[in-house]
């Protein structure tokens, strides 16, 4: 800048607002990286854990725990609750589906509780699709492996905690949202 110039000097700002979006970092792509590090972080979490009942429950054994809850290994080729028997094709795609639509739900803002959900529901979705994908004798015809059982509810694994918590962080965070909004306009 020349001394006699009277113009300010360009602040860092306007430095970065003049770079192409490209080389300046995305809003968008941080609100990525919580939530789908969280999802990575269940799916490894749910995989060593199948992967551990797979070797250590594969022979019949069952393991007491406290009180009513086991580790008893059994295999799922249908939906929660094991409804829906032999539509493991269908409930990959659907959940495969469940997965790019939660993750492009990330670029809108919704909060911690929002980001925690949608991270714990795609960990979870992504653990059990891998189940279908590559366990089983062809393509999607897998069988999602549970092992906790509690005798009084359905077997499930750790995915389906991962599905249900995040379920819950979503709906509680709408229901939240509601109440504030609901607030805000009175």
């Amino acid at each position: 800048m020349a001394p006699d110039d009277d113009r300010p000097e360009p602040s860092r700002d306007d430095e970065a607002s003049s770079l192409p979006e490209s080389s300046t970092p995305s809003r968008s792509a941080s609100a990525w990286r919580g939530p789908v590090l969280l999802a990575i972080g269940v799916v490894v979490l749910d995989q060593l854990t199948k992967h551990w009942a797979v070797n250590r429950l594969s022979d019949g054994r069952v393991i007491e725990v406290i009180w009513t809850l086991q580790f008893n290994l059994a295999f799922n080729s249908g939906m929660a609750f094991s409804r829906g028997q032999g539509l493991g094709p269908i409930i990959a795609v659907v959940a495969t589906i469940v997965i790019v639509w939660l993750l492009v739900s990330l670029r809108t803002s919704g909060g911690p509780l929002n980001t925690f959900g949608i991270g714990c529901v795609i960990g979870g979705a992504a653990g059990n699709l891998i189940d279908r994908v590559f366990r089983g004798d062809a393509w999607l015809r897998g069988s999602v492996v549970d092992f906790i059982d509690f005798q009084w509810f359905p077997i499930f694994n750790v995915a389906d905690i991962a599905i249900n918590v995040g379920a819950a962080a979503l709906i509680l965070n709408a229901l939240l949202t509601s109440r504030r909004a609901k607030l805000g306009a009175s």
